[in-house]
């Protein structure tokens, strides 16, 4: 049995899976199947748990766009490794859907200027296709751009911290008082406020483009 194709009771008890971001998630689904003493009820309590998950935004930022480290970008084009990403994507996915995820929200990548477009877009098909080869689950996309408005805050563009040379946080230095007013931590990271207001737009479209085919607030009260 695969962990990938075949969804049963005793999928939860495949190998762990190959990409480290779900190791650790296999273990807490072992643990659940272990309190419960029972993995049909462990199956059960887990279709009816929420998932957000986000993937891609380092794949770009910490690789593609790094070319004094790695040579992805001269081996894919844009277009290509927005492919490859979401094949990866799509197999994670299968996999927390073989532990009983049936209810998840899929975020785009951040704007990047219009480099990730081509990932976005096929995120977006991909939800399409797992809600009409997955009867039993419901998928929705967040689109980061839309949800995220950086214009709504009195600083949208200037890090709350004083930066290093790879953007992220000088360990020693002063960061901002007012931190509810900043739009970025660093010069990556939104700040605690940014995605307070990041969230509830992805709970509670405000606008058409924010979510699809439904926003959060629909999707967890879906019966499945």
């Amino acid at each position: 049995m695969t962990c990938f194709k075949q969804v049963s009771v005793d999928a939860m008890l495949c190998a762990p899976p190959k990409f480290s971001i779900l190791r650790n998630h296999h273990v807490t689904v072992l643990r659940i199947a272990s309190i419960l003493r029972h993995k049909a009820l462990a199956l059960k309590y887990l279709n009816k748990c929420f998932y957000f998950m986000g993937i891609g935004n380092n794949d770009y930022i910490n690789n593609y766009f790094q070319t004094q480290y790695f040579n992805t970008s001269r081996i894919y084009t844009l277009e290509q490794y927005a492919s490859v990403l979401i094949e990866q994507y799509s197999q994670q996915i299968m996999t927390l859907y073989s532990y009983g995820a049936r209810k998840v929200a899929l975020v785009g990548v951040a704007p990047i200027g219009n480099a990730t477009e081509p990932f976005n877009e096929k995120l977006r098909a991909l939800v399409d296709k797992l809600n009409t080869d997955l009867e039993d689950a419901q998928f929705i996309y967040v689109n980061a751009s839309s949800v995220s408005r950086p214009a709504d805050f009195k600083v949208p563009n200037i890090s709350c911290c004083a930066v290093n040379e790879l953007g992220l946080c000088n360990p020693f230095e002063p960061v901002c008082q007012n931190r509810s007013d900043y739009a970025l931590w660093d010069s990556f990271h939104p700040t605690e406020a940014a995605n307070i207001a990041s969230a509830g737009r992805a709970y509670s479209s405000q606008d058409p483009s924010d979510t699809y085919p439904m926003d959060i607030s629909h999707l967890v009260q879906l019966s499945l």
